[in-house]
C-alpha cells in the first residue's frame, strides 16, 4: 500500500444539549477510494476493498484526503504520513481536532482558533470554533455558539441560504448547528436538536428528497433523532440516537433507510461506507450492498 505525504475528541466545544458527533467520527475517514479507521486503539488506513494495514501511531482522529492520510496522536500533534507508511512529518501540533478534504486541511487549536494548512501555506482565520467540514470547493465552519459560516463556492446551493454567487469570506448561513460535513458540491448538516438537514447538489439524493434530479439552495430537512451523520460523493448517512445507521441517496432510497444496527461511527467516501459497531467490529460496504466484516491485521 503507499502512502503520500505533504485529519475521539479531546475537546468539545459545543454549546449545551448539541449532539457530539462527527461526520466520521473521530475514528473513522473516508474519502474517495480511501479509508481509515481506528479500532481497539489500532490505526488502520486502505483503498478500496483492500486488506486494512495498520499505521505505527497512536492516535485519537484520523483524516483522508484524496492522494493523503492524517492522524491526530494523542500529543496533539497533526501529522501526515510519507509513502512507506513508516515515516511521517508533523504538521502543526496543538490541535484539538481537524476536517481533511481534497484542496488542503482545517484545523482546530486547543484555544479553538481555525487554521487553513494547504501544502507551504499555513494561514489563522478565525477563532470561536468548534467544529469545521472541507468540502469540494466549499469549506465549513461552527462557532462554540452554533453559528454556520460558509465560504467559497455556491454554484450547486452549497450555502444553504438560497445564494447562488461564491464569496472569499465566511458569511453565516444558519444557527443551531452540532455538526456539519460536505462533499462533492453538497453539505450535510446535525441540528443541536437532532435534526438532519442538508443543501447543496442533488442529483442522487445525497441531500434528501428536496431538489431531487438538480439541487437544493437552502437548508432542508431530511431526518430527525440523529445523534452523528455523514456524507459521500452521492449518498448520506445518519446514526440515529438508539444506534441504528440509516441511509439514503445514490443506491438507496430517496428518504433514510436502516442498514445497520448498534453503530457507532460512519463515514462514507465515493462509493463506499465504512462503521464500527459498539461490539468494535468494523464493517465495510459499497452503495446499496449489503455490510461486510473486515477483518484485520494482528497487532503490531
Amino acid at each position: 500500500m503507499k502512502f503520500h505525504a505533504v485529519w475521539v475528541l479531546p475537546f468539545v466545544f459545543l454549546t449545551s444539549g448539541a449532539a457530539l458527533a462527527d461526520s466520521s467520527s473521530p475514528k473513522l475517514a473516508a474519502y474517495y477510494d480511501r479509508q481509515m479507521a481506528i479500532v481497539a486503539g489500532r490505526v488502520y488506513a486502505w483503498e478500496e476493498q483492500n486488506p486494512p494495514t495498520q499505521l505505527p501511531v497512536a492516535a485519537h482522529q484520523v483524516g483522508v484526503g484524496r492522494d493523503n492520510y492524517y492522524a491526530l496522536t494523542n500529543d496533539g500533534d497533526l501529522i501526515a504520513f510519507d509513502e512507506d507508511a513508516d515515516q511521517h512529518s508533523v504538521l502543526m501540533q496543538g490541535i484539538a481536532r481537524f476536517s481533511a478534504g481534497d484542496s488542503g486541511v482545517l484545523a482546530i487549536t486547543n484555544d479553538r482558533a481555525l487554521w487553513w494548512l494547504s501544502g507551504e501555506t499555513k494561514q489563522r482565520l478565525v477563532t470561536d470554533v468548534a467544529v469545521a467540514a472541507v468540502g469540494d470547493g466549499a469549506n465549513y465552519y461552527i462557532t462554540s455558539s452554533g453559528y454556520l459560516y460558509v465560504k467559497g463556492r455556491a454554484h450547486r446551493g452549497q450555502y444553504g441560504d438560497g445564494r447562488l454567487k461564491s464569496t472569499d469570506q465566511f458569511v453565516q448561513t444558519a444557527s443551531n448547528a452540532a455538526h456539519i460535513t460536505a462533499h462533492t458540491g453538497h453539505a450535510i448538516m446535525l441540528l443541536a436538536n437532532g435534526d438532519v438537514v442538508g443543501t447543496g447538489g442533488n442529483i442522487y439524493g445525497p441531500v434528501g428528497i428536496h431538489g431531487l434530479g438538480d439541487k437544493a439552495v437552502r437548508w432542508s430537512k431530511i431526518t430527525s433523532g440523529a445523534k452523528a451523520i455523514a456524507t459521500g460523493s452521492s449518498h448520506s448517512l445518519a446514526i440515529r440516537r438508539n444506534g441504528t445507521l440509516v441511509a439514503w441517496g445514490r443506491g438507496y432510497d430517496p428518504e433514510p433507510m436502516p442498514i445497520l444496527e448498534k453503530v457507532v461511527a460512519v463515514a462514507a467516501g465515493s462509493r463506499t461506507t465504512i462503521a464500527i459497531t459498539s461490539d468494535d467490529t468494523l464493517w465495510q460496504w459499497n452503495r446499496g450492498h449489503e455490510p461486510r466484516r473486515v477483518p484485520l491485521p494482528d497487532r503490531k
